[in-house]
């Protein structure tokens, strides 16, 4: 029987479209989450990696582990539990990390938290595979949705390359499968935009009139953003452009009655 691969987090936005990606590929999965579920095909387990709960149990005879379970304020906590758990099994799983592009250039306290995360695996001992993706596409549309509620819309002068969460998914599984590679090449969504022209394709699919307003955003996590270090434009291989995605996921919710 083939070993089954762990997916943290297997119930939010990234895991749970892995784990319907496995299951797809007839390859024995087990998923985590925090809370007891049952799935047909799958095998969940109930653990917490931000106090320990279960998480020996959860990698107990898997063979590979897919983290995309996040924590914004305890990132790093996380995966050390998720390490010394694999530890204290007798096992060497690869574990195959998702970051995000720019984490050792833009000095966001979540960036940091992932770069720091990447040390921590890379430092491990363990066979590894970090794979580093641009923003997904549902990020990007929270952001300008919250932005579009207002009068005029600011729109700083920076460039994003929004990524489809079925895409990074499909990418991590290929990986999985796959040897450990240590640190692969950046995953990129299909086009590079600018913020307005991000801006544009929302209030055209929200119906709303709203004027953009070019805005100055000053720091060093702003200059990070304006000198593309969240971009990956030699690897452009998402397929799912910004527009499909909001064509599939119609009027955000924060402008339906606006």
């Amino acid at each position: 029987m083939a070993e089954q691969i762990l997916v943290t987090g297997g119930s939010g936005q990234l895991g749970r479209v892995v784990v319907e990606r496995l299951r797809a590929a007839e390859v024995p999965v087990r998923a985590l989450s925090r809370r007891r579920r049952s799935g047909e095909g799958v095998r969940w387990t109930a653990g917490d990696l931000r106090t320990g709960r279960g998480i020996d149990v959860a990698v107990a005879g898997a063979g590979t582990v897919i983290h995309c379970a996040t924590d914004y304020r305890r990132e790093v906590e996380t995966v050390r539990t998720l390490v010394e758990a694999a530890r204290w099994s007798g096992q060497t799983p690869h574990l195959v990390y998702v970051s995000i592009v720019g984490v050792d250039k833009i000095p966001l306290g979540y960036y940091q938290a992932k770069l720091a995360a990447e040390q921590l695996i890379a430092g491990s001992g363990m066979p590894y595979t970090i794979l580093r993706a641009t923003q997904f596409h549902s990020l990007v549309r929270t952001i300008l949705a919250g932005a579009a509620r207002l009068p005029a819309v600011p729109v700083p002068k920076f460039r994003f390359q929004p990524v489809d969460v079925r895409d990074v998914a499909a990418r991590l599984v290929e990986l999985a499968r796959g040897e450990p590679r240590e640190r692969v090449s950046d995953f990129g969504g299909p086009e590079v935009r600018t913020t307005a022209e991000l801006a544009r394709a929302l209030l055209a699919v929200s119906g709303k009139a709203r004027r953009l307003v070019s805005v100055p955003a000053p720091g060093r996590v702003a200059r990070g953003y304006a000198a593309g270090a969240n971009l990956a434009p030699e690897h452009p291989d998402g397929v799912v452009t910004f527009e499909q995605y909001l064509a599939e996921r119609g009027k955000p919710a924060a402008l339906r009655y606006r």
